[in-house]
C-alpha cells in the first residue's frame, strides 16, 4: 500500500507559499556565520538536499541523534586538519571558528552574542547554571520525565547542595502545561522544561510554563536541543532564563560543542565555580592568581574548546541559517502529518503525539524491540533513531516523500514478518 500523498503535497505548497509572504523577515548568513543583510530565501527542500551526500543511497531520518553530513561541513573540517598540518597551532584562526559558531546560534535565537556561552555540552550547560543557584528557602526544581535524562541528572546531583527535585510523570507521551502548573510552589527555584522530548518528539508549552514559572518568582531553563534548527526559537519572546542546544543535531554539526543562554549573564551572582581559561576575560593573559570572570556569558566557558567541532558547527549553522525557520517548521510538520496518518491508518502503535500543536520533528513508531527494527530499517537503507520503546522517526527540512514513503514501507514490512 502506497499512502495517498495529495494532503503531504497540499501542506508543503502552503508552507511555501507561507514562506514567500513574509520575505523581509528572511536571513541570509554565510560560511563566516556572520549576518549579511536580510533578502529573500527561497532554497526549497530539494535544493537543501543537495548538499547532504548521504540522500543518493540512504534515507536519514535520524536528525534526533546526529543530523545528516554535508559538504560543507566535510569541506570546514578539511580545513581544520589544513590548519593544523600546515600552522601547527593557530589559536587565531581557530578561535575564530568558536566565535563564528557562537555568535551564529545567537543570531539563530534571536540572543545577544554576549548572552551566549560555548560549553561542550547540554548537560555542562545545566551544571553550569544549576552550581550558581543557591537552594535555601527557593530548594526545589520542577522537571519531567520527558527530561533528556543527563539534563536531569545534573539536577539530581544539586540535591548534594540542598535542592529537591520533583518530577512531573508523563501521560501517554505528554506532559501539559497544566501539570508544570499545579507543581509549582513558592519554594520552586528552577523549572525545567525542554523545548521539544528527546523521547517522542513532543513539543511542550514552553511559553505558558515560563509565564507560570516567572509569575511565582522561579527562573526557566529551557533544552532545546531536539528542536534548534528546525522550530523557530527568540528569546526576545520566549520568558526564559536559561537555554541550551548544540550542533550535533539539528544544527547539522559534530559532537563537542554546545551553547548555553543566558539571560542577565552579568548578575554577581551567576559566578560558576566550574571555570576554564576561556571563561575569563582575558584568556591569553595567563594570570593564575587573578580570578577575572568574563563580563558576560562567556564567564561560563571552561578550557580549550573542540576545535574540529567549531569548524563543523560554524559550517553546520551557516547551513541553518540560509532558511528560514518558519518554513522549516511547517516542512517538517507536514512530512509528519503525512506519516503519521500513514501510520494510524494501517493501525501502527505511535508514541508521538497525535495533536500537531503538540508534534515536533518526530514520528515515534511503538516497538517491543526498537533496536531490532532499527536494525532491520537500516539493513534497508533507511536510518532511524531506537530509544527505550519506540523508534523515532525525525525530520528535518532535507526530508522529503520518498523518505518517507521508504520507512512507512519497511515498518509495514517488518510488521508482517516480526511484528511489532
Amino acid at each position: 500500500m502506497l499512502f495517498s500523498s495529495s494532503r503531504f503535497h497540499h501542506d508543503v505548497e502552503n508552507a511555501r507559499t507561507a514562506e514567500h509572504s513574509d520575505e523581509a523577515g528572511s536571513i541570509r548568513v554565510g560560511f563566516t556565520g556572520e549576518v549579511q543583510g536580510r533578502e529573500a530565501v527561497r532554497m526549497t527542500p530539494e535544493a537543501f538536499r543537495q548538499h547532504f551526500p548521504i540522500f543518493k543511497e540512504k534515507a536519514h531520518l535520524c536528525s534526533c541523534s546526529e543530523g545528516a553530513l554535508s559538504l560543507r561541513v566535510t569541506q570546514a573540517m578539511d580545513a581544520f586538519m589544513a590548519s593544523w598540518r600546515t600552522e601547527g597551532a593557530p589559536w587565531g584562526a581557530w578561535m575564530e571558528q568558536v566565535e563564528r559558531a557562537r555568535r551564529g546560534f545567537a543570531a539563530l535565537i534571536h540572543a545577544d552574542p554576549a548572552e551566549v556561552a560555548a560549553v561542550s555540552c547540554a548537560s555542562e550547560g545545566a551544571y553550569q547554571i544549576a552550581s550558581t543557584l543557591d537552594f535555601g528557602e527557593r530548594c526545589r526544581i520542577l522537571t519531567t520525565d520527558l527530561e533528556f535524562p543527563s539534563v536531569a541528572h545534573i539536577w539530581l546531583g544539586a540535591e548534594r547542595r540542598g535542592a529537591r527535585v520533583q518530577f512531573l510523570p508523563e501521560r501517554n507521551g505528554v506532559t501539559t502545561a497544566e501539570d508544570y502548573l499545579t507543581g509549582l510552589s513558592d519554594d520552586t527555584a528552577l523549572v525545567s522544561v525542554p523545548l521539544v522530548s528527546y523521547g517522542n518528539g513532543l513539543r511542550l508549552p514552553v511559553h505558558a510554563v515560563a509565564q507560570a514559572a516567572h509569575a511565582r518568582g522561579a527562573k526557566v531553563f529551557v533544552d532545546a536541543y531536539q528542536g534548534a534548527g528546525v522550530v523557530p526559537i527568540d528569546v526576545r519572546t520566549l520568558p526564559c532564563d536559561y537555554l541550551v542546544a548544540g550542533t550535533l543535531k539539528y544544527l547539522l554539526g559534530a559532537p563537542g560543542l554546545a551553547f548555553l543562554y543566558v539571560r542577565n549573564a552579568s548578575m554577581p551572582e551567576g559566578l560558576p565555580p566550574y571555570s576554564g581559561w576561556f571563561g575569563r576575560e582575558a584568556p591569553f593573559g595567563f594570570t593564575p592568581r587573578i580570578l577575572d570572570y568574563a563580563p558576560d556569558a562567556r564567564r561560563f566557558q571552561g578550557g580549550t574548546p573542540a576545535i574540529p567541532a567549531a569548524y563543523a558547527g560554524a559550517a553546520g549553522l551557516s547551513l541553518v541559517q540560509e532558511l528560514d525557520q518558519d518554513a522549516v517548521l511547517q516542512h517538517v510538520l507536514s512530512l509528519g502529518d503525512w506519516l503519521q496518518d500513514a501510520f494510524l491508518e494501517e493501525g501502527v502503535p505511535l508514541y508521538s503525539p497525535t495533536e500537531r500543536t503538540q508534534r515536533g520533528p518526530q514520528v515515534a513508531v511503538r516497538a517491543g524491540d526498537a533496536d531490532r527494527l532499527a536494525e532491520y530499517l537500516a539493513a534497508r537503507g533507511v536510518l532511524v533513531s531506537p530509544r527505550g520503546q519506540a523508534v523515532r522517526i525525525s525530520l528535518h527540512y532535507y526530508n522529503t516523500l520518498e523518505d518517507l514513503t521508504r520507512v512507512f514501507q519497511g515498518v509495514l514490512d517488518y510488521r508482517r514478518t516480526v511484528g511489532l
